[in-house]
């Protein structure tokens, strides 16, 4: 019998066939087996691609080897230089680079589309870069080969269903209601309802081709599951012979929203899960990220490659490669002449790792401020004493009265440390959202630089100053939890110290939306504190 998930697989394919462009392509998280194997049967020719590909091999430019032996200059093009349908394996294993030029590619909607395999493991994917601008999110995790009959495509070539405007403001509607934060995603979703259309042979596209977009393109990409489900409609009367329209109208979003969920198993968000934390595990190490590169940090064994303008030859690998095959390709040459071909050159390769940037925003308000200036001062100093060893850097925010100060910049300069924590300001309301704010902001200053941030929040939970400075407990605690989903986007690594004499269920709420670690922490002290950051960063 056919796996429903093997059903709606081989449904992706059909539609990416009629709109290759506007759908992007698939992320398909498999591993090797039966069910990858039909799929890419099923899936038929395309451009294969590997995350170990040079620039020029992608993008095209100067071909040595033609040069050499033509005296001039001679350019080849690249993989990605002809519209092709892109197939990329080993995709968790891709770099932010090459998902960059991927991304482009798939901007310019110059007729690419790509299928992204993923043989992953746990919290390995590709970047969200990347799989954020494909359509359909495919898992395998459970199907075994009788779940997945051999199933052939047919050629499709059907023009795109309409679909009107309250469709695609329903479909928005229901994304947001999932708790999907991509602006791709809905508009996925119209392009799959159009595609599903043209597959049934529909001019419009009808409830059916809504509810499939939404289990093809928006329920993979679920991070909630609605609350409180709307109330079934009540029945409506019969039509009449002379009143046709009326089953023709879309159904608000919440019914849209209810039938589509209806449908599915009810395990689905629970077999998602993993998925989403993938989405977020991706760029959100606290720990300095792994960079490869040709010039800085620890050698890697080099690796035979295509010389470029980029990457450095390795000269002793390749006269090493070279060196057996001297006697055949000498011939009557003069002893002594030394024969290189392309196949022989090696590329250096080093891996290094970039340095981490621990963010304390402090609660520097009311009469414990002091307390807490005084516990953040002594944690900061802690893991300065070990800076020089594991390259961290460190930035202390306070926030207090109106808004928030940078009391000390990202270094790594103990001595500096110690002289801008000697007289720190304290007193006055709770601007949460303000030192928020301002904290992710150096956060995003900084990954520009090449850090690797990570913030470590200190307060109370008691905010009661808004972003604009006014005194409103209600609003100062939504602006810090709008805030706070921000980060989701920029994937900065959290940890929340509830420094409060009771644990505080605004700040469990806040940790939630900063998708941070929570640790109540009533009576610690600078050591007690520097540890769990330690252990919470790690």
């Amino acid at each position: 019998m056919t796996h429903p998930v093997w059903t709606d697989a081989i449904l992706a394919l059909r539609l990416l066939r009629i709109d290759p462009i506007g759908l992007g392509g698939i992320w398909l998280r498999a591993g090797f087996g039966p069910p990858r194997d039909r799929f890419v049967a099923a899936l038929g020719a395309g451009r294969r691609l590997t995350c170990h590909m040079s620039d020029e091999a992608l993008l095209g430019g100067l071909d040595i080897t033609a040069t050499l032996a033509n005296g001039q200059p001679s350019y080849a093009k690249g993989l990605l230089s002809d519209p092709e349908r892109l197939i990329l394996s080993s995709a968790e294993r891709a770099s932010r680079h090459l998902a960059a030029l991927l991304a482009k590619t798939l901007d310019r909607r110059a007729g690419h589309c790509l299928i992204a395999l993923d043989e992953g493991i746990e919290d390995e994917a590709p970047p969200p870069a990347l799989t954020d601008r494909l359509a359909f999110h495919l898992s395998f995790d459970g199907l075994g080969a009788k779940d997945c009959p051999d199933t052939p495509l047919d050629p499709v070539d059907a023009r795109l269903a309409d679909i009107d405007d309250d469709a695609v403001r329903a479909l928005t509607a229901v994304s947001l209601k999932l708790g999907i934060a991509s602006l791709r995603a809905p508009l996925f979703a119209a392009r799959a309802a159009r595609a599903h259309g043209a597959l049934h042979g529909r001019d419009v596209t009808t409830d059916e081709d809504l509810e499939a977009a939404i289990r093809l393109t928006l329920v993979p990409r679920a991070t909630v599951l609605p609350q409180d489900p709307p109330e079934p409609a009540p029945p409506e009367e019969p039509e009449t012979p002379h009143d046709t329209q009326t089953s023709e109208t879309k159904p608000p979003e919440d019914q849209l929203l209810e039938a589509a969920l209806a449908a599915l198993p009810p395990d689905i968000l629970k077999r998602l899960a993993p998925t989403q934390r993938l989405n977020r595990a991706v760029g959100a190490s606290a720990q300095g990220a792994l960079k490869k590169g040709t010039t800085r940090g620890r050698p890697l064994p080099s690796r035979p490659g295509r010389a470029n303008s980029r990457d450095r030859i390795d000269l002793i690998a390749t006269l090493r490669a070279a060196a057996p095959w001297q006697p055949l390709r000498r011939g009557n040459a003069p002893r002594g002449s030394l024969h290189v071909r392309p196949g022989d050159i090696h590329l250096r390769r080093s891996q290094s790792r970039s340095d981490r940037l621990l963010i304390f925003a402090v609660d520097a308000s009311g009469s414990a401020a002091f307390n807490r200036l005084a516990e953040a001062k002594g944690a900061v100093e802690l893991l300065l004493a070990e800076a020089y060893a594991s390259r961290d850097h460190v930035a202390l925010i306070s926030y207090n009265k109106e808004g928030a100060e940078v009391l000390l910049p990202p270094t790594r300069s103990l001595v500096r440390t110690k002289r801008h924590l000697a007289q720190l300001p304290g007193g006055g309301a709770t601007p949460l959202a303000a030192g928020l704010k301002e904290a992710l902001h150096m956060a995003v200053a900084a990954r520009h630089k090449g850090f690797q941030p990570a913030l470590v929040l200190i307060a109370d939970g008691r905010a009661n100053i808004d972003l604009s400075g006014k005194a409103d407990r209600t609003n100062a605690l939504a602006d810090a939890l709008k805030t706070a989903r921000g980060n989701r986007m920029l994937s900065v690594p959290a940890v929340v110290i509830d420094m409060s004499k009771r644990p505080e269920p605004q700040l469990s709420e806040l940790a939630k939306a900063l998708d941070a670690r929570y640790a109540p922490m009533p009576f610690a002290d600078a050591h007690h504190l520097s540890d769990v950051v330690s252990a919470e960063l790690a």
